[in-house]
């Protein structure tokens, strides 16, 4: 079913759009809930929960893509889930491990100056990304995004594992050079 029908079924409210959804989607988002927080109770209950979310707010949201409203959803929600679940132990997982990464070019900030540049951070991390080949911003993507590990990012692109973990590191080396010229400090 495409997804302009499964948003119409949203927006009749008929629960057949949430079946739908599993239907066309419930694997995907299974595995990127999973790559978060490797527990599969979690990712079941944080699916779900975004199902939920999708049911309260389409409408009167209009999505122009639900692949990346549903996983945009799954992120926070699956993100939430493993910060409260996380609580002061360390949990060995790709999530955790993408952001150990990227921590060398984008560091967690709490002062409020710092919260209101998160925005700006935003935009110039897009620019970015924006700016490089197509291979490599989606292999970014796959890491830091969906949090895929590097051997199924690896097996996607057919490339080997030591291909993309020096790809990333040109990335994530391009991207801290990148905002230093922006004038975001690290």
């Amino acid at each position: 079913m495409e997804d302009s029908q499964i948003i119409a079924l949203y927006e009749d409210r008929q629960e057949r759009a949430i079946e739908e959804t599993a239907k066309k989607y419930g694997k995907g988002l299974q595995r990127f809930a999973v790559n978060i927080l490797e527990d599969l109770q979690d990712s079941e209950e944080s699916v779900n929960d975004t199902y939920l979310r999708a049911w309260n707010a389409i409408p009167p949201t209009l999505p122009r893509s639900l692949q990346a409203y549903l996983y945009k959803l799954l992120r926070h929600i699956a993100i939430d889930r493993f910060r409260s679940r996380k609580s002061g132990k360390r949990l060995a997982t790709e999530y955790a491990a993408s952001l150990d990464e990227l921590s060398e070019c984008v560091a967690g900030r709490e002062t409020p100056e710092d919260l209101l540049n998160a925005k700006e951070l935003a935009g110039a991390v897009e620019d970015f990304l924006e700016s490089l080949p197509e291979e490599q911003r989606n292999i970014f993507l796959c890491r830091y995004f969906y949090c895929d590990s590097i051997g199924h990012i690896a097996s996607y692109f057919s490339a080997s594992q030591s291909k993309i973990k020096s790809s990333l590191h040109r990335t994530r080396c391009g991207l801290k050079e990148y905002l230093k010229q922006e004038g975001f400090f690290l």
